[in-house]
């Protein structure tokens, strides 16, 4: 029977399962937050179910638990941090303060990291920048798992892209969608149930639709967002995330879905506008007009509103996990294997 958490609970499992795998207890804190808000917006598939890669990362060294990243002004409008293989989630933190007052100071800002891990849901930082009153851009490059249009070998990662914008009254507006037509821990959870995907999800060696998640996994490839346009979105965030960060591009990168090979190190780049610097201090009547207009439409939602909803019960109901992932995560939190 599942067992029902708190979103307390959530977070305070994470973190020990985190700090018991070998991660620092600074780092523990903020990526056990960005595991708990993925549960409470009802990402489990890159909440509680990714919790056991990354502590098992950690354990093996793909990951450096206690690695301290370093954070440096490089221009006027410019930060880079080096993650140290560590998580990007401490190292974008360390940075966040200032990189907004130079969005501030400036009008726009750019942060890039390098030596990194996976971002989860990169939505998480896009929704941070929105929450501070910018407009947010996040881009990350991941292991190999997208051919470009017209090939047949992985050269791109998942690379996503996320969008947020600040609102008048309540969250923001926060856009995330990766390149490829699904993520590819939903192709790994269907390939450890036995079950096969959804047509349309992944290639064969030769570039054909395939249904059977380990074809996909091993010798295929991911199937691209709206074919040669998600194809081309990957060249762009793989550029942004991998190429301005000087991190390995995705086909230099070790598996983060696998144990083997050393840290992935891959890039993030974090791009934050201050709307008032160029659309004036209208601007936020101007962005509620746009959304009303969506919204006199039946049947058109705001991206991102579910997750605002499935937020408001996860805090007053909790969320349900299963005994297994339980069992799993509360064994590292104890010192050993999950």
């Amino acid at each position: 029977m599942p067992e029902t958490l708190s979103l307390d609970d959530v977070h305070a499992l994470s973190k020990a399962a985190l700090i018991g795998a070998g991660t620092a207890e600074p780092a523990a804190e903020i990526v056990a937050q960005s595991i708990t808000d993925a549960e409470a917006e009802g990402i489990r598939n890159v909440g509680l179910a990714y919790l056991p890669i990354y502590c098992r990362h950690v354990s093996i060294g793909k990951v450096v638990g206690d690695a301290v990243p370093v954070v440096k002004r490089t221009g006027p409008s410019a930060l880079m941090a080096d993650a140290g293989h560590g998580f990007c989630h401490p190292a974008f933190t360390a940075g966040e303060e200032a990189f907004y007052a130079l969005a501030r100071e400036n009008g726009i800002a750019g942060f890039g990291i390098r030596h990194s891990y996976a971002s989860g849901v990169i939505g998480w930082f896009s929704d941070r920048m929105a929450r501070a009153g910018l407009i947010g851009l996040t881009f990350t490059n991941a292991s190999a798992a997208l051919a470009p249009f017209g090939g047949k070998k992985p050269l791109f990662g998942t690379n996503p892209i996320a969008f947020g914008v600040p609102r008048r009254d309540g969250p923001p507006l926060v856009i995330d969608q990766s390149s490829t037509a699904t993520a590819r821990i939903n192709i790994a959870l269907k390939a450890q149930a036995g079950e096969p995907i959804p047509e349309g999800w992944g290639l064969d060696a030769d570039g054909n639709p395939c249904t059977d998640p380990n074809t996909v996994l091993g010798e295929g490839s991911m199937a691209p967002s709206g074919g040669y346009k998600g194809a081309a979105m990957a060249l762009l965030v793989e550029i942004m995330a991998g190429g301005l960060t000087g991190a390995k591009w995705s086909f230099e990168a070790s598996s983060l879905g696998g144990d083997e090979g050393g840290p992935p190190d891959i890039g993030q780049f974090y791009l934050a506008i201050d709307p008032a610097r160029f659309g004036g201090e209208g601007m936020a009547d101007r962005i509620e007009t746009l959304f009303s207009a969506m919204l006199e439409q039946d049947g058109v939602r705001l991206p991102g509103n579910r997750r605002h909803e499935n937020r408001a019960k996860a805090e007053s109901e909790g969320v349900d996990v299963p005994d297994d992932l339980l069992a799993t995560l509360r064994g590292y939190a104890e010192g050993g294997q999950g």
